[in-house]
């Protein structure tokens, strides 16, 4: 769809910025001087994998994914967005002849508010989520991810179980991420150098815990059982990028034998005791493709969200991540609403997008206000062991944040200020919307 412009404002130069909403958790948001560059994709690969791939943003433009906000330097706010969560437009900021030209690819609705960015903002996100809903209680969890990344074993699972036990650590339920499963898409089959996946969710839950498990349900790779045995399964002409050494596919979630066996897939979790599910990757789901249904992407996305509910079961908590923030609205408990963290402050390649310190405490900082409107907002995981670069900041960060409380250490790695840190921050979750 091609843009048009549909608006103007104008704004006291110096003074003016531009609030730009990113696609999904990982896309970096924030407030922008008219002088200052947002966050851009370090490459293609970064394009597809943390922006919104089919809108890249041309030199000397602002763009938000169904919300754009011009705080204009007098006091008021200009506030472009999508409707609702079923068309979610880009919307577009660009100076000419002294005021600022907005163009969009899709309907939109516009309103000016006053008080303020934080309080438009909130007050945009109360009205888009519609009525009000209960969030579930949330307890404070203990993740492998960040200790062991995809080489965890069922004996890291319990030897951190007896040494939260031991210390103190509040960590009421534990999620087994990334690296027990043999393949991506395979979910059901161990990788072998793991062990026994019931038998680590037998030991979670003998404690009193809740246990969790990682996927991304709408992820494909290309060296999966899955993608060798149903090819007709797949969005045909999706490309999801790449990770875990291979290409990726989607899951096409609108195929009845798609559907169906992702449906199992959490059934069978479910079975075992497990009732948290981390959702990963889910802007795959709404990359644009050939499908079995003539469905537009964002409702297949929000099909696929269905589908995994029905199969976890109305009870469960669902934890988003990587995901569609708009699209997500009513469908999730739980987003990751920052790029991922890490043992470094800045990222690698230079694009907050990706994983470091700095850019989850930005984007989880401007996306504060969505917390208890949308639902649980997950800052990501506290990790404080010494080798942490500034480690006090990210535990300041996460002090501060609403939502999720969650930490990542092998606790054995942490000396005395890491235990006192993280057993003062592992608390239950708060629901009132600041």
């Amino acid at each position: 769809m091609s843009f048009a412009d549909i608006g103007e404002t104008a704004y006291v130069p110096g003074r003016a910025r531009v609030f730009e909403h990113g696609w999904q958790s990982w896309s970096p948001t924030g407030a922008y001087r008219l002088d200052e560059t947002p966050p851009r994709p370090a490459d293609g690969t970064i394009q597809i994998l943390c922006y919104r791939p089919e809108t890249p943003v041309p030199a000397g433009t602002f763009q938000g994914e169904g919300l754009l906000a011009v705080e204009t330097g007098d006091g008021s706010v200009e506030v472009w967005s999508a409707p609702g969560p079923h068309a979610v437009p880009s919307i577009r900021a660009r100076a000419a002849g002294g005021r600022l030209v907005i163009s969009a690819d899709g309907p939109v609705r516009h309103h000016r508010a006053e008080g303020g960015l934080d309080a438009a903002l909130r007050a945009w996100a109360d009205d888009l989520a519609g009525a009000p809903r209960e969030f579930p209680a949330v307890p404070p969890m203990w993740c492998t991810w960040y200790g062991y990344w995809d080489k965890v074993t069922d004996a890291d699972v319990l030897e951190n179980l007896e040494l939260a036990t031991r210390h103190g650590l509040p960590a009421d339920m534990f999620l087994i991420d990334d690296g027990y499963e043999a393949g991506i898409g395979d979910w059901l089959e161990p990788r072998p150098g793991f062990g026994s996946l019931p038998a680590a969710v037998d030991a979670i839950l003998g404690t009193g815990r809740r246990a969790g498990i990682w996927t991304a349900p709408f992820l494909v790779g290309s060296g999966s059982r899955l993608y060798r045995e149903h090819p007709e399964w797949l969005v045909g002409g999706a490309y999801a990028g790449r990770m875990w050494d291979q290409d990726l596919a989607v899951l096409d979630v609108t195929h009845p034998g798609a559907a169906e066996h992702l449906a199992g897939v959490f059934r069978a979790f479910a079975a075992l005791g497990i009732t948290h599910f981390k959702l990963d990757y889910l802007y795959a789901g709404a990359l644009p493709g050939r499908r079995h249904d003539d469905l537009d992407p964002i409702a297949a996305y929000r099909r696929g969200l269905e589908v995994i509910r029905r199969g976890a079961g109305e009870s469960a908590t669902l934890h988003g991540c990587g995901a569609p923030m708009v699209p997500s609205i009513g469908l999730v408990d739980i987003m990751r609403v920052s790029p991922d963290i890490a043992p470094t402050l800045h990222p690698r390649s230079g694009d907050i997008s990706q994983p470091s310190q700095l850019g989850a405490r930005l984007t989880g900082a401007a996306r504060e206000f969505l917390h208890a409107r949308w639902w649980v907002n997950d800052p990501d995981c506290l990790i404080v062991r010494p080798e942490v670069e500034a480690r006090e900041e990210w535990a300041a960060h996460i002090a501060a944040s609403g939502g999720l409380r969650g930490a990542s250490d092998p606790i054995a790695a942490l000396d005395d200020w890491g235990l006192e840190t993280t057993r003062r921050l592992l608390v239950p979750t708060t629901t009132d919307p600041s």
